[in-house]
């Protein structure tokens, strides 16, 4: 995807501002798709957006208003002048799609995490000269959104962008998704050139925190948000508690702070720079600590070998745990980070462990 110029149609679409996606979860009405686009114009967006087909999680819930949806977006383009973009998840939706001028096509997460079903995608577009944007897949696994990237960019798209909207997790969070920040970031850093869109409304699930989802986005240098808008969310027909009304949308935008990408101060540079010195030195230190707790943890798995003891010590594992958790509340540090951090290490541990016991059952066969 190298030789792609991704930053081309974002500049086309947005200059050198954050490119603004807004519009319904769901086409209900014409009538509601209308006045939403009229809305979402009048408050900034460069694109509306609109669910055509609902990929739902169960059966018997509103799954879209189909193909007659696409004369209404069509209708919006024409009456507001703004690019329309649908969701698209087989290619009998791109075919209809491109039948019906829509400018935007992306593949929802529902999909992407399908390689069959993005290859099939990817075969209908081939000759397209669409943007395509590719959300991320519901399971955070990084190479499964490049791979789906890398299908869409093999069959010549270039106009092609990523999505990042959450990753679902079993565990109860305060949002409808987990961000994981750190996997776009990763994905921004290997392809810097391609433009990266943040869904807030379904990492949210909630209105009054789309935002601040957004501005941690902007924040990280994303280059756009996606944000369900519609006229009345209270009656949606889907996803009603976490779209904004267009009067929203058009107070938050401007309320978005572009952050600067280069520290130009010279006395803010020699902050940093001493700043940065301190963390690299507490890096350092911190990594030989993990190794001098790696070598301890390999002598208590030869221990435990010796005895016949069983690798996994539920009672010590717990009495861990419960005592790094109140440490970081005695300490001020977020409690959900330093769990998140020592069931990894447990998980480290437990490798390592099993480790020292195929190799003493090699060594002694």
């Amino acid at each position: 995807m190298t030789h792609t110029n991704f930053n081309n149609w974002l500049e086309q679409v947005a200059g050198k501002g954050i490119l603004v996606i807004a519009g319904p979860c769901s086409a209900e009405t014409e009538e509601q798709v209308l006045a939403t686009a009229r809305g979402v114009k009048q408050a900034g967006a460069h694109i509306l957006r609109a669910g055509i087909w609902k990929p739902r999680t169960r059966p018997g819930n509103f799954e879209g208003v189909g193909a007659i949806g696409l004369k209404w977006m069509q209708r919006a383009k024409q009456e507001t002048g703004m690019m329309t973009a649908v969701e698209v998840a087989n290619p009998h939706h791109v075919e209809l799609a491109l039948q019906h001028d829509i400018d935007v096509l992306w593949i929802g997460a529902r999909t992407s995490v399908n390689p069959f079903a993005v290859q099939e995608i990817a075969g209908a577009l081939r000759g397209s000269d669409k943007i395509v944007l590719v959300k991320n897949p519901i399971n955070p696994d990084l190479a499964l959104w490049i791979g789906a990237l890398e299908r869409i960019a093999k069959a010549g798209i270039e106009k092609l962008g990523a999505i990042h909207r959450g990753f679902s997790s079993y565990k109860k969070m305060p949002y409808r998704n987990e961000p994981l920040w750190q996997i776009p970031i990763d994905l921004k850093t290997r392809f810097p050139a391609m433009p990266l869109i943040n869904d807030p409304s379904h990492i949210s699930g909630k209105r009054e925190n789309v935002f601040d989802i957004a501005q941690t986005a902007i924040q990280l240098l994303f280059d756009g948000v996606m944000i369900e808008t519609h006229i009345d969310p209270e009656n949606a027909w889907s996803d009603a508690r976490q779209q904004v009304t267009p009067d929203m949308l058009k107070e938050m935008i401007p309320k978005f702070v572009t952050p600067k990408d280069k520290v130009f101060n010279p006395d803010l540079l020699k902050s940093f720079k001493i700043l940065r010195k301190e963390i690299d030195d507490l890096d350092t230190e911190l990594v030989q600590l993990l190794k001098n707790r790696q070598d301890k943890i390999e002598a208590i798995g030869r221990l435990k070998f010796k005895e016949n003891v069983a690798i996994y010590q539920k009672e010590r594992w717990l009495d861990i745990l419960n005592k790094a958790i109140k440490n970081a509340e005695e300490n001020n540090i977020n409690r959900k980070f330093i769990e998140q951090l020592f069931r990894l290490l447990h998980q480290e541990s437990l490798k390592l462990q099993h480790q020292v016991f195929n190799a003493l059952n090699t060594k002694n066969k």
